[in-house]
């Protein structure tokens, strides 16, 4: 414990920094809902659209999601199981969460892993939409730490979870086609 000990540190004084302003509630207000946009209905939402309306990609795009969810999802489990790190509000009376996660611990990032799952998905499909794909990501991650719920370094392990159970994914592209 006593060699990750400034990573905690770290990570403890990066949300005070992050919650500890007078516009808590406003930005709060803001990151509910980009946080919302990552609890897995969008996701449904684009698959099944993609599916639908494109001939060429869709029913591929849907298969290397699912196939990359299904590389996510234990992994997500067992490390967020095994790590047992605690919520930030948890560890500082000083930091308050602005909403109730749906689980007990905090490392990694559920919410940032599927995001940046999605996003990879998108850019490789989609290469138009690469770039707003990922700031979206991305804003799901930050607004997981301004709502108090999660430090930094989960949302980068989830950001690096999402983006390689993607990879791993794509990476058997050549053999769904």
């Amino acid at each position: 414990m006593r060699t990750i000990a400034p990573l905690v540190r770290f990570d403890l004084a990066f949300s005070l920094f992050c919650l500890g302003h007078r516009f808590n509630a406003e930005v709060a207000r803001i990151s509910r809902w980009i946080s919302k946009t990552g609890d897995g209905h969008l996701y449904v939402v684009i698959a099944l659209l993609v599916w639908m309306f494109d001939s060429t990609f869709g029913a591929l795009f849907l298969a290397t999601g699912l196939m990359a969810f299904a590389i996510e999802l234990p992994i997500y489990w067992i490390a967020k199981n095994s790590f047992k790190r605690r919520r930030p509000q948890e560890l500082s009376d000083l930091l308050q969460a602005y909403i109730t996660p749906s689980d007990r611990y905090s490392l990694p990032s559920g919410h940032t892993a599927a995001a940046f799952v999605m996003a990879t998905l998108i850019g490789h499909f989609y290469p138009d939409f690469y770039l707003f794909a990922y700031i979206w990501a991305t804003l799901i991650g930050a607004a997981r730490i301004l709502l108090g719920v999660h430090f930094l370094t989960d949302v980068v392990i989830g950001a690096v979870l999402g983006f390689s159970a993607a990879q791993l994914a794509l990476s058997y592209l050549p053999s769904l086609m």
